[in-house]
């Protein structure tokens, strides 16, 4: 009688078999993924479960609804590593160790020549990274404890940094630890929403060539995102703070009379509508992120598109957000896209909105572009484009135009 029960190798490759079918990887990134053991990172799990496409806690946050260290999610893992690029002999900084994981993935992508440096805040999660990366054969990986905002400059200079870690802003430190050429990999949060950016380091620009929706939890130590609550805490507005969102403007927002308008966009059931939103930020500073519970629909809130996560604008006493609805129009496309506004700019901001939508559904796979300068880098050295100042940085967006 043949035995059917799946191996762990049979997992690991039906894994990435799954990821590769989606999303086609880099040959040498596939390969790695092949031979390293999630399982192994994550003791106590069942291995069926190691081995499905989905983020695992490690360490739970008793103070907050977003725990504190996850394993992420194995496809997002492997988008990064292709947006990393590590190559053999790469000396290689990152920031978040988790399990392990990712550690050992890069230490088998750089080869004998390379160098793994992996650093976290938190002692128990430093260790529970070391132990695993001892018992899969990595035990060459240094790993460290430390806060990620300072990296680990006594073993720079990098060619190469990532952050498993969601960041509002790049620290300045790290400036001074990437190599000139080097590239950076970072979940990079602004105006709501956060995008895997990659940057090439050319000399005090990073300049950014590939930018890939993500989520993750937030790095400890960075307060540059603020959230106001409206309706008595079921409707959160989450921006940044050079934002001007005044809780006390907005207090009675949801009880003025509800405006909808509707583009000509259309989606289908599993076509992202996510580019809206980054097109936005290369132009709008009153876009942000609307949160709406369910208490807060069942008081006659209008739905947003995806209620826990929409893009909205916001100015003075007013804002508007992205809607969808479903209809018989258009079977492929079976969802159309707009806006609802309240407050007395609520035509206004729900006509900018369908702008938005309108300019993306022109061409939907149109990104913009991203350069990051030093905070004290003058208005005369940017390039042209849309300017969004961190505490740290000035990042500007822009697109570039294409010959026909």
């Amino acid at each position: 009688m043949v035995n059917s029960t799946p191996t762990l190798d049979d997992l690991r490759n039906r894994l990435v078999d799954e990821i590769v079918a989606k999303c086609p990887l880099p040959a040498r990134i596939e390969q790695a993924m092949r031979i390293v053991r999630r399982d192994l990172h994550l003791p106590g799990l069942d291995p069926a479960d190691a081995y499905t496409n989905r983020a695992v806690t490690i360490k739970d946050n008793p103070s907050g609804p977003l725990a504190l260290s996850c394993a992420s999610v194995p496809s997002t893992v492997a988008m990064m590593l292709a947006q990393l690029d590590p190559q053999p002999g790469d000396h290689i900084l990152e920031i978040g160790a988790g399990t392990g994981y990712n550690a050992a993935l890069l230490a088998e992508l750089v080869g004998p020549d390379g160098q793994i440096t992996t650093i976290d805040i938190d002692a128990g999660v430093a260790l529970h990274a070391r132990e695993a990366l001892n018992c899969t054969g990595y035990d060459h990986v240094r790993v460290m404890e430390r806060d990620g905002l300072k990296g680990a400059p006594e073993h720079a200079p990098y060619t190469r940094m990532i952050a498993t870690v969601g960041l509002w802003d790049v620290p300045a430190t790290w400036w001074e630890q990437l190599a000139d050429g080097g590239r950076l990999v970072l979940p990079l949060r602004w105006r709501g929403q956060t995008r895997s950016v990659a940057l090439t380091r050319h000399g005090d620009t990073l300049v950014s060539d590939d930018m890939e929706l993500c989520g993750f939890v937030p790095i400890i130590g960075q307060h540059g995102e603020r959230t106001t609550e409206l309706a008595n805490g079921t409707v959160r507005v989450h921006h940044d703070q050079d934002q001007p969102v005044a809780p006390d403007q907005l207090a009675e927002v949801f009880s003025t009379p509800l405006t909808e308008l509707w583009s000509q966009a259309r989606v289908g059931n599993e076509e992202t509508f996510d580019g809206i939103w980054l097109r936005a930020t290369a132009s709008d500073d009153t876009v942000c992120r609307i949160e709406v519970t369910k208490q807060a629909l069942e008081n006659g809130v209008r739905r947003p598109a995806i209620p826990g996560r929409s893009p909205a604008l916001v100015s003075g006493s007013s804002l508007a957000f992205l809607i969808a609805e479903r209809d018989k129009a258009d079977l492929e496309r079976p969802s159309r896209l707009g806006a609802a506004g309240y407050g007395p700019e609520a035509i206004t901001l729900a006509r900018n909105l369908i702008a938005h939508i309108t300019d993306w559904s022109t061409d939907r796979a149109a990104a913009p572009r991203m350069t990051i300068h030093p905070a004290s880098a003058p208005d005369s050295e940017l390039p042209k484009g849309h300017a969004i100042d961190k505490a740290d940085s000035r990042a500007v967006l822009f697109f570039t135009e294409t010959k026909a």
